[in-house]
């Protein structure tokens, strides 16, 4: 089943290809605000379907058409410690401080995941709890200057150096951490079908 992707993650769009899903990658600017009161598991689902509702709305205008014929597939992360989301950092310093708070504790990796299929829609968050070891300073400067993950939830990516060395345990799906729980996706759009 060939389907839109409504994100410009290239994990994103690494993982689908891993799953061997055809897609094309279409993407509308949306506002990543949420509900001041909002509970924090239901952020990244309220921000993914506002991904896939301004997507849907674009397509559905240049084709002037009245439902879309693929899927349409979004997803947002959020990183969360205590109970405190965690977003992409601003500049250098905002990623060492964000490391810096990671390190040696434990957080949550949440996706929210929005699939609509005309008038259809699938939504889910999946949780993935990761510890990092103790981290130096040292350790995060390094990491923050060569890898640059400014672009990042929590500052930093899984499959990268950090993850590697950094990592104490994880718990759930390592794939969301990532950016994206592929397996219930898979699931999810064999429903669709």
């Amino acid at each position: 089943m060939d389907i839109i992707l409504a994100s410009q993650s290239p994990r994103r769009k690494q993982l689908l290809e891993w799953a061997e899903i055809p897609f094309e990658i279409v993407i509308k600017g949306t506002d990543e605000s949420y509900p001041a009161d909002m509970p924090i598991a239901e952020v990244p689902v309220h921000i993914a379907r506002e991904k896939a509702l301004a997507v849907k709305a674009y397509v559905l205008e240049a084709y002037h058409a009245t439902h879309t014929h693929q899927p349409i597939l979004a997803a947002d992360t959020v990183v969360v410690l205590g109970n405190t989301i965690i977003g992409k950092p601003k500049d250098k310093l905002d990623a060492i401080k964000i490391l810096t708070s990671l390190a040696g504790q434990k957080h949550q990796v949440i996706t929210g995941v929005v699939i609509l299929n005309g008038t259809d829609e699938i939504a889910f968050a999946d949780t993935t709890e990761v510890e990092f070891h103790p981290l130096t300073h040292e350790q995060i400067v390094f990491y923050v200057e060569k890898y640059q993950p400014y672009d990042k939830a929590g500052a930093y990516a899984i499959q990268e150096w950090i993850g590697v060395v950094g990592i104490k345990s994880i718990k759930g799906d390592f794939y969301n951490v990532m950016g994206l729980p592929v397996s219930r996706v898979v699931q999810a759009l064999q429903k669709m079908a």
